[in-house]
C-alpha cells in the first residue's frame, strides 16, 4: 500500500484557488480510487462544503494514479452479503451522485484513466467531462453478474438509449473518442493537454455570472431530469437485491480472487 493510501491522508483532497475553482481529487491510487465507504463519505462531505461556500464557482473532480475510478470497492461489498448493507451502500452512493447535480456550481470530471461501473456513473453524473485519450469507459457490472442499475440512471440521461443499453448489456469498454461521440464526455485531449483543456472550460465558466450559472443549472436538471430521485431509489433497490443473488456474489468473489466465476448455466 502506498503512502497516499494510508488513513493518515484524506481519501479526497480539497483545494480551492483565489478564483473560486475547487479541485476535489480522489486520493486512493492503490485501490484505483474505488468508491469505498470512506471515499463516498469524504466525497459527500466535500460536496456539502462546496454547497455552503458562496465563493465557489466551479468544481473539478480529478483522481490520482492511473485510474479515475473503477466503481464500488468489491472487497468491501463481498465481505458483507446482507441486503440491508447493500441498500445502505447504494443509497449512500445515490445521495452523493445527487449532491453533484444539486450543487449550484458546475462540476467537471477530469478523467485521466479508466472509469468503470459506478466510476463511469460518476463521470456521467458530472455536469461536464474532459477525458484523456488514454481514458476508457465501461459499465461492466454485468460481467460479474451484477447489472449496473444505478449507473444506468445518469448514463441514459447523457447518451441515446441504444448505445447506453449496449454498454450495459455487454460490459464492453469504449474509448475516449467513442465516449465523445456518444455524448458521455464533452472534450478529449492528449494526456499532456488534459489540464489545459480543463482550464479552458473552467475559464469560460468563470467568465459568466455565478447566479446565472446556478439558476440555469437548477432549471436544466429540473426540466430534464424529472423523477431522477425516484429512479435512483428504484435502481439502488434493484442493485441491492441483485447483489444478494448467488450469481452476483460468485461473480464479485471471483473477481476479488482473480479467478473465473463458477456460474451455473441458468445464472
Amino acid at each position: 500500500m502506498t503512502q497516499t493510501d494510508t488513513h493518515s491522508t484524506p481519501a479526497v483532497l480539497h483545494e480551492q484557488d483565489a478564483r473560486g475553482v475547487v479541485r476535489l481529487t480522489m486520493n486512493r491510487p492503490a485501490t484505483f480510487n474505488a468508491l469505498s465507504e470512506e471515499m463516498l463519505t469524504e466525497l459527500q462531505a466535500a460536496l456539502d462544503a462546496v454547497a455552503r461556500d458562496e465563493s465557489a464557482r466551479v468544481v473539478v473532480l480529478a483522481a490520482t494514479g492511473k485510474a479515475f475510478c473503477p466503481g464500488h470497492n468489491l472487497k468491501e461489498m463481498i465481505a458483507q452479503p446482507e441486503l440491508a448493507y447493500y441498500q445502505r451502500l447504494f443509497a449512500q452512493c445515490s445521495r452523493m451522485m445527487l449532491a453533484i447535480q444539486n450543487l449550484p456550481v458546475p462540476v467537471i470530471a477530469r478523467v485521466q484513466g479508466i472509469a468503470t461501473a459506478a466510476g463511469c456513473q460518476l463521470v456521467a453524473q458530472c455536469d461536464l467531462a474532459v477525458a484523456s485519450t488514454a481514458a476508457r469507459f465501461a459499465v461492466s457490472g454485468v460481467n460479474l453478474g451484477l447489472f449496473c442499475s444505478t449507473p444506468s440512471v445518469p448514463l441514459l440521461r447523457n447518451m441515446a438509449a441504444k448505445p447506453a443499453m449496449e454498454m450495459l448489456l455487454t460490459g464492453d469498454f469504449i474509448t475516449a473518442q467513442q465516449a465523445l461521440e456518444r455524448h458521455l464526455v464533452n472534450r478529449v485531449a492528449s494526456a499532456e493537454q488534459l489540464d489545459a483543456e480543463v482550464d479552458a472550460l473552467v475559464a469560460s465558466i468563470l467568465a459568466k455570472p455565478r447566479v446565472a450559472i446556478a439558476m440555469g443549472k437548477e432549471l436544466f436538471y429540473r426540466q430534464q431530469g424529472m423523477g431522477i430521485a425516484s429512479a435512483y431509489q428504484l435502481a439502488g433497490q434493484t442493485m441491492a437485491v441483485n447483489m444478494m443473488e448467488a450469481s452476483a456474489q460468485e461473480g464479485v468473489k471471483a473477481f476479488t480472487e482473480k479467478r473465473t466465476p463458477n456460474w451455473k448455466p441458468a445464472a
